[in-house]
């Protein structure tokens, strides 16, 4: 089972049922380009991972989470961050076999757009997953 894929899976079907997140974004979570999706919106991004030892087993990853808000201002986009943040501090994610030994937001950084038009929050999540 490819750990990339499971974690993907788990983090989605649980920023998608939690209540903060919901209450925010809704079901807006999305793991492609996100033209056309309505805002606000999360979108998981770029996936670095890395096996933690050499014969395999537990592997690293490090998730790009994007939250787009065209709300004047950075406070919807704060607020999904905190949630999303939430969300993941003290929690397993457990999908297709594997589940989390580790999680937590490492990094977040709230930015607009040159044009002034939208608000994005990057959250760098690291991830250490593990066969369950």
């Amino acid at each position: 089972m490819s750990h990339e894929l499971a974690l993907q899976k788990a983090l989605i079907a649980h920023l998608k049922a939690d209540d903060g997140v919901a209450a925010i974004l809704g079901a807006r979570i999305v793991d492609g380009p996100s033209d056309g999706t309505p805002v606000p919106h999360l979108q998981i991004g770029r996936c670095e991972s890395r096996p933690l030892r050499a014969e395999g087993g537990d592997v690293e990853q490090m998730l790009t989470l994007t939250i787009t808000s065209d709300f004047r201002g950075t406070e919807e986009a704060k607020a999904a961050m905190a949630a999303v943040r939430l969300a993941l501090s003290d929690t397993t994610l457990e999908a297709d076999g594997i589940r989390t030994a580790s999680l937590g937001v490492r990094f977040a950084d709230v930015r607009t757009s040159p044009d002034g038009h939208r608000t994005h929050a990057v959250l760098r999540v690291r991830a250490v997953t593990e066969e369950a």
